[in-house]
């Protein structure tokens, strides 16, 4: 094993570790920057595999754009900041589903390769990405900047509780025009 083969188990156990704490934690905040931690690491990762550019968008997309998008959306919405206990629900079965989505994909996985070596194509540019994003893929990146867009235009509609709403009316018929020169109900 070598010192890369290590660097790539260290960095994904941190990003897993980070992964099951941002699904675990009671606090919501705290979820957002445990995310920002298995990201990074998910971006060290591909540093180590030798994808520079596909670890600086993923710097610069999902940890610098996503998460702080996310963050955003909470402080609009204006969530509880601290522990909620109404994100206090048994465990179990996620950690059944998950554990068992996880083994039944590590056995199709040892099943296929049988621990063979796979050859790697050569290295691509920055060119030949940007050919095939926006000529091949230029269709699902706009469908994600719209989704992206729609995200942030729910948290503010759901943040402002007065949109869409008629203003209330007592006891249901209009206010008598007031004569001059009555209190206007203003105060000074």
């Amino acid at each position: 094993m070598t010192g890369a083969d290590l660097l790539l188990l260290a960095l994904g156990a941190v990003a897993v570790g980070a992964g099951v704490l941002v699904v675990t934690t009671k606090h919501l905040v705290r979820a957002g920057l445990y995310l920002v931690v298995c990201l990074g690491a998910l971006a060290g990762d591909y540093l180590v595999l030798g994808a520079e550019l596909v670890a600086w968008v993923q710097v610069l997309i999902y940890v610098g754009a996503v998460v702080v998008l996310l963050l955003f959306a909470v402080m609009l919405t204006r969530a509880p900041i601290g522990a909620s206990d109404d994100l206090d629900r048994p465990g179990w079965p996620a950690a059944l589903i998950g554990g068992g989505a996880g083994l039944g994909l590590g056995v199709l996985l040892v099943d296929a390769y049988r621990w063979s070596t796979v050859t790697l194509p050569g290295a691509g540019t920055a060119e030949r990405l940007g050919e095939q994003i926006f000529r091949s893929w230029v269709l699902p990146f706009e469908v994600l900047s719209v989704l992206l867009l729609s995200a942030l235009v729910g948290a503010v509609v759901l943040s402002r509780p007065d949109i869409g709403r008629p203003a209330p009316q007592s006891g249901g018929t209009p206010a008598a025009p007031q004569a001059a020169g009555a209190d206007s109900g203003v105060r000074r």
